[in-house]
Formats: C-alpha cells, structure tokens, sequence
C-alpha cells in the first residue's frame, strides 16, 4: 500500500497537486496539519482516500483530530502534527507516546525538516514541507510504501 505523506502546506498547495498527480498506484494521502483547509482542496483535485490531523496553525478547525491512529497492513500508524510532543527540539516525546501506544510508525510534522529514523521498532517519520523548509532542508514530501516492510522515501519537490 502505497501513502503519500504531506505537511506544513501552509496554502499552497497548487504546485503540491502538480507533483502528486504524476505519482502512480497511489492507496492513501496523509496530512499532518498546518493547513487544515488545503486538505479540502486536495479532496476536490485528488481521486484518492485522505485523511488529515490538524496542526498548531489549525486553531480553526475543531472538527478535525489532533492526533489519529489508523492500521495499514497491520501496521499501527500514529498520525500527529507534532506540537504537542515538541519535535523541532527531538523525538523523545514523541518516542514516549509511541511506545505508550504500541505503534510501529510515528508520523509527524511542524519542524519543516524532513526525517526518516527507526528507533527501537518504531519509525520516525517527517515529510518535511513542500513549501517552507528550515534548517537548510530542500522543499520535501514523504512516500510510505507498506508491505511486508516499511519502505520510507523522502522526496525533494520539483515545482
């Protein structure tokens, strides 16, 4: 099963939809916040399934959770923006709630640095962003290809 994970898209999102739609066999598209509202225009522009937390620049949106977990071929898969768990200053928190849950992927965002880690059975995983980047990262979304394994790919975007 293959996921596309995206965050910190902070409204712009047209380029973003460009480059997603020459991806091929996609079975799920993850937002992990920090724009709530771009994940409706995806749903309008994109034949695939979404799903979508909602980040610290989503004070808006109370409809949307803050943090999810779903199961894909029997992989446990928290789903958070990464605020709450101060991830631009580590993943220890986050390690914490991992374990906490039982997960075997922790998908995240907020810091725009994009990261692949596992660490004591459980991956790590930050997209980066798509359209701003810090600490010298090239504008960047993530692809989950699950199977048997977990193969995790970092892309760099191409505008």
């Amino acid at each position: 099963m293959k996921l596309i994970v995206l965050s910190d898209t902070h409204g712009n999102i047209d380029s973003i939809l460009r480059e997603i739609n020459k991806i091929e066999n996609v079975d799920l598209l993850v937002h992990l916040g920090d724009y709530s509202k771009d994940v409706g225009k995806l749903k309008e522009m994109l034949k695939v399934d979404i799903i979508n937390v909602r980040g610290n620049c989503d004070f808006y949106d109370y409809n949307t959770k803050e943090e999810e977990i779903i199961q894909v071929k029997g992989k446990k898969i928290l789903l958070t923006h990464g605020h709450k768990y101060n991830v631009k200053f580590g993943v220890n928190k986050l390690y914490y709630r991992s374990k906490e849950l039982g997960v075997d992927i922790a998908l995240f965002g907020h810091s725009h640095v994009p990261m692949s880690l596992k660490h004591d059975g459980v991956l790590f995983f930050n997209p980066g962003s798509p359209t701003h980047p810090r600490n010298g990262s090239s504008r960047s979304y993530g692809i989950l290809d699950i199977g048997d394994e977990i193969k995790p790919i970092l892309c760099k975007f191409n505008p």
